[in-house]
């Protein structure tokens, strides 16, 4: 019996198709090639954990206490100076700084957690990562696509996204174009949240964070910076991850946190440790990528297609000039597996997301196939 009691709002309605659920015809052809597929469509790590964070992990696994929400001083000690040495931040101290269980889990839960409103506006890029519109939906915001601030007009969103380098176009934005979006969101009052997980993976321009004095001036009011491990140091499974930035929301985000019991695991925090105080194991992996890159990108451009940006990251932001659908069919038929470009927004339809992490032998079968 339900009585008078209204209905219960089921929230997965007001979220979109997840998009990988729609690759399986794609995914099962690529699978039927005789030498198997290669499979280019997630930016999933294949790589060695360092042992030097594998040991930490180890040594710290006899802890039984429950960690806490804000983390180590260590870890956040670590991190605040590895963005320091690794991308010009400066300003950030331990105060700045609070683990996450996984950034896809902190940026589709920030909007809520940062009390923004129904049917507020949170600006997503127009090829974006899908998590950005579903943080906005999650809160019961108004997502609204938009890469200029320009074309936003005399709107107060509540949140600003912003991705450089890019998931999925490895788009970088200049230091101009930065200054300019945070000059415009803090006349406004908009949270500027910097999603930087590919800072690491800059290729053919110089890729820089919102923490760094010649965007902000040294002033991180209103800024949220996202850092993961999964990329640079192969973490992905270790769900390892931080907020960085304005520290009167560093605090908000760590009040709620704690009531949810959003802790990092005490051993995770002792791996997350290791890696960002050790630069050696990060030069080694994008010395592999390099490679990939390299051979990848000679293959698609010889096998017709046109990449665009890509500048950074882990993907050749590619086109046929024809629908992506049509693209990733074409690939799948040669045991490719490659990300249809509308996953991540309608400008994204005439592109395909192809990833370089694969291991070598894979990379180079995928080169031997679009010959």
């Amino acid at each position: 019996m339900t009585g008078d009691r209204p209905a219960r709002r089921r929230v997965s309605a007001a979220l979109p198709d997840f998009p990988w659920d729609t690759l399986a015809e794609a995914k099962a052809t690529a699978n039927s090639h005789p030498d198997g597929i290669v499979d280019l469509s997630v930016g999933t790590p294949v790589d060695p954990v360092d042992p030097v964070i594998r040991e930490a992990l180890a040594q710290a696994s006899e802890f039984p206490g429950y960690p806490t929400t804000i983390g180590t001083t260590a870890l956040r000690d670590a991190a605040a100076a590895a963005l320091g040495r690794r991308y010009g931040a400066v300003g950030v101290d331990e105060s700045s700084i609070l683990p996450v269980i996984g950034t896809k889990e902190a940026i589709a839960g920030v909007v809520a957690t940062l009390g923004v409103g129904v049917g507020e506006m949170v600006v997503i890029p127009e090829v974006a990562y899908p998590t950005y519109e579903v943080s906005a939906l999650l809160a019961g915001a108004t997502p609204v696509r938009a890469d200029s601030t320009v074309a936003l007009g005399p709107a107060r969103p509540a949140v600003l996204f912003l991705n450089s380098p890019s998931n999925p176009t490895g788009k970088i934005l200049g230091i101009d174009h930065l200054r300019k979006v945070i000059e415009w969101a803090r006349e406004r009052g908009t949270v500027v949240i910097s999603d930087e997980c590919y800072l690491g993976l800059s290729w053919d321009a110089e890729a820089v964070s919102v923490l760094d004095p010649r965007v902000s001036d040294g002033d991180h009011t209103g800024l949220l910076a996202v850092h993961s491990l999964s990329k640079i140091s192969n973490l992905a499974s270790y769900r390892a991850g931080f907020f960085a930035g304005d520290r009167e929301l560093i605090a908000e985000l760590l009040a709620v946190r704690k009531h949810a019991g959003l802790m990092v695991p005490y051993p995770i925090q002792a791996a997350m440790t290791a890696a960002l105080t050790d630069d050696a194991h990060v030069e080694v992996q994008r010395a592999r990528y390099a490679k990939r890159r390299t051979e990848l990108a000679a293959a698609v451009r010889a096998a017709g297609f046109t990449i665009d940006h890509s500048e950074a990251g882990l993907y050749l932001w590619a086109t046929r000039g024809e629908p992506c659908r049509e693209t990733v069919g074409w690939l799948a038929q040669r045991g490719i597996l490659a990300a249809p470009g509308d996953f991540y927004g309608p400008a994204g339809v005439d592109h395909v997301r192809i990833a370089l992490t694969a291991t070598d032998e894979r990379i180079a079968t995928a080169v031997q196939r679009l010959a």
